[in-house]
């Protein structure tokens, strides 16, 4: 078994695993037990009652974070050239069309948001293989297949995040940065909590949060309250 670091410590005791935290605590708390050397992530999972195998019970949504995730997202615009100058203006990383998609058929993913046009879809379909197991293909659902690209591309980079259920019923999200104050994360996680909460499947029976937690890259998980009603 690896022995704890003092630093890990430190953390571990300032943590009361017999309890439960509410999302202003919990947002406090990760500060203080995160020892990492460089900005680290702040990340919520959520437990859902729900069986995902069932498309009516399927959660998955968008949200725009008040306070953005903190990240440098690099957003990929596949657009036409009538609208590359719209894509640039927006703040995409990277525009355009053949030369990316010939790209992405060599292996190339080096972006964490694709956004695209309807009439360019068709020719993204032969690349799901690629883009699909990274969570990189367009979808309508998700604001990232659209006309209105600048809208997209701008959305994206305040803090727009898209997240869905996986298959175990967890939903995993990025709220933020250690950097940032306790108030920003607990108000970015209230608002993702929030849009869950809306998406409550009408199928999904019993209890619908089921469990909690907040972590950093480096952290112990603090386990949050979780009811049925937005913290």
């Amino acid at each position: 078994m690896a022995r704890l670091t003092k630093k890990q410590k430190e953390a571990k005791a300032k943590l009361d695993q017999s309890r439960t935290y509410n999302v202003s605590e919990a947002s406090v708390l990760v500060k203080e037990i995160t020892n990492a050397n460089f900005d680290a992530s702040v990340d919520v999972a959520v437990r859902l009652g729900v069986d995902p195998r069932k498309a009516n019970q399927m959660v998955r949504g968008v949200v725009t974070l008040p306070h953005g995730t903190g990240k440098d997202i690099k957003v990929l615009a596949l657009v036409t050239p009538d609208k590359e100058a719209e894509a640039t203006a927006a703040g995409a990383d990277y525009v355009g069309l053949q030369e990316y998609l010939d790209k992405i058929k060599a292996g190339w993913t080096d972006v964490d948001v694709i956004i695209t046009m309807p009439s360019v879809m068709g020719k993204l379909g032969p690349l799901g293989r690629v883009l699909g197991p990274r969570g990189l293909m367009p979808n309508p659902k998700t604001g990232t297949v659209t006309m209105d690209v600048a809208k997209a591309v701008t959305e994206v980079k305040a803090g727009k995040i898209d997240f869905k259920v996986d298959k175990t019923g967890i939903v995993h999200a990025s709220v933020g940065k250690v950097s940032f104050d306790a108030v920003k994360i607990e108000e970015n996680t209230n608002e993702l909590i929030q849009m869950l909460m809306k998406l409550k499947p009408v199928a999904a029976k019993g209890t619908y949060v089921k469990s909690m937690f907040m972590s950093s890259t480096m952290s112990p998980s603090i386990e949050m309250t979780s009811k049925d009603t937005v913290l």
